[in-house]
């Protein structure tokens, strides 16, 4: 089959029998639920920029596989510049969208488990990696979007999986057939869940040989049943539900999404089994897909951040304040934060190297330090962003109010006429421009779309202590008191 464009993309969710609840209820036709849709364009726009010539490069690759064109979100990784074109791939759309576009975690799941099944594999002689690549050949071949599924609920964090009072709180398994398994339980935050076709469920955290029932890795279509979602609330989500205030939600077209997606009962082939009790080999899978989410974030979050840098640009010129220094300085640290995430997205993709399986892996070092700088840097650029727009950010009227024809002024004016006035932009501005640009660094900076820039940079791809954890590990302390040593003169 050939790439999907944007439209088909969308056409083929509304083929699918995915239960999804929101507010309490069932929503039947959830591709065109209005707190939906805009996330379900984001991913769309994957589709649609493969199908463009000026971005065929970083959008499709060559399958390792079956040697035909694919969408980049499907791709093993080959070489440390197939790692570079992903960062600048999620940038790409980072600026297009200005949000969070949902496939970059079913494309780092792709990498890690391909790598880790291979080395199962050779351990156990399972066949795990032979199932895992007849299952990427599937969504290659039809361009689909998985949702790589990592993290469980995990109840009281001092416990292991096996002690918990409920068992559910880590997806686990609960029968095992000769057939296939059927497994309990629940993934939280999914990002882009509803979305996709399928799910790739891994472990969330290493485990030992007593979590053997919770050392699973499967794949499983997002509609099977026993498997239903329930929508995350976002902040300021209901503006997008409301008529004639599309300027009020700040960014109408494009969204994120969160959910958490339950697993009740759900069987699941062998087929589709990628790990099964291997419980020494959970910690490889949770620690390399980490590793390449962490490495996104060096491109998606940038390419928001362009876009919030040109957001926060425009309100000082609408201002009038755009030639004070400064808003200039203002303006060059939140570039330079920027890009200072960018080149820890692209450096840890040069250090890059081969897995057993050969497709590559980033520099784990250097993809922890990129998500380090990822919980900070961004705070910044939207403090600096909200300083320069003021407090109209968070204070101006609704768009009705804007458009008002209701009286209220001594000489007849409406509570239009009296908005338009009074909040009015520099000479050669729009009142209208002023107040969108306004409306949409509230939504970057506090709104929905903070869920997926701000908020998300702090605890996607693990929280902040998660990547010390991991710095300490790979910083190789002993070998640089070796290097001082040395210098010194100190000898052994």
């Amino acid at each position: 089959m050939a790439l999907m464009t944007a439209k088909e993309y969308i056409e083929s969710l509304r083929k699918l029998h995915t239960r999804v609840y929101m507010f309490g209820e069932k929503i039947e036709n959830w591709v065109d639920h209005p707190m939906i849709r805009p996330s379900v364009n984001c991913v769309a726009m994957t589709y649609a920029l493969a199908q463009e010539p000026e971005y065929e490069d970083l959008m499709t690759a060559t399958s390792s596989l079956t040697g035909h064109k694919i969408n980049r979100f499907t791709h093993l990784h080959q070489s440390a510049e197939d790692l570079v074109k992903k960062v600048k791939m999620q940038r790409l759309l980072g600026q297009k969208t200005a949000s969070c576009f949902q496939r970059c975690v079913g494309m780092d799941a792709f990498n890690a488990v391909y790598s880790s099944t291979y080395e199962i594999d050779e351990k156990y002689g399972t066949h795990y990696h032979e199932n895992f690549k007849k299952f990427l050949t599937f969504v290659q071949d039809n361009d689909l979007t998985v949702d790589g599924a990592m993290t469980d609920p995990k109840g009281d964090r001092s416990k292991a999986p096996h002690a918990q009072a409920d068992p559910d709180m880590y997806v686990h398994v609960v029968e095992r057939r000769p057939d296939g398994i059927v497994v309990c339980g629940a993934k939280c935050h999914q990002t882009g869940s509803i979305n996709s076709h399928w799910h790739i469920f891994m472990p969330t955290i290493a485990m030992g040989p007593e979590d053997a029932d919770w050392a699973v890795s499967f794949a499983c279509p997002s509609d099977a049943d026993g498997l239903y979602m329930i929508y995350g609330r976002q902040s300021c989500d209901t503006r997008k539900m409301e008529q004639g205030c599309l300027i009020d939600v700040g960014n109408a077209k494009f969204g994120g999404q969160e959910a958490l997606v339950v697993l009740d009962h759900v069987f699941i082939p062998n087929e589709y089994i990628f790990l099964n009790g291997e419980t020494e080999f959970a910690g490889m899978i949770v620690e390399r897909f980490a590793g390449y989410h962490r490495q996104s974030y060096g491109g998606c979050k940038v390419g928001v951040g362009d876009v919030v840098i040109g957001a926060a640009a425009l309100a000082a010129e609408y201002n009038g304040v755009e030639k004070a220094s400064a808003v200039k300085d203002k303006l060059i640290e939140m570039t330079h934060l920027n890009e200072t995430l960018y080149c820890c997205g692209v450096a840890c993709s040069c250090e890059g190297c081969p897995t057993k399986a050969g497709n590559y892996q980033i520099d784990l070092l250097l993809a922890n330090v990129c998500k380090q700088n990822v919980t900070r840097f961004p705070y910044e650029i939207v403090r600096l962003a909200e300083d320069i727009a003021g407090g109209l950010m968070v204070t101006m009227p609704s768009q009705k109010d804007f458009q008002s024809d209701l009286p209220v002024g001594r000489e007849g004016e409406t509570i239009g006429q009296i908005c338009q006035k009074y909040f009015a932009a520099r000479e050669g501005v729009s009142t209208e421009d002023r107040q969108r640009i306004m409306r949409f660094l509230e939504n970057m900076c506090l709104g929905a779309a903070a869920v997926g820039y701000r908020t998300e940079s702090m605890h996607g791809a693990g929280s902040p202590q998660a990547q010390r954890i991991m710095i300490s590990r790979q910083g190789n302390i002993q070998g640089k008191k070796q290097l001082a040593k040395s210098v010194a003169g100190i000898k052994e």
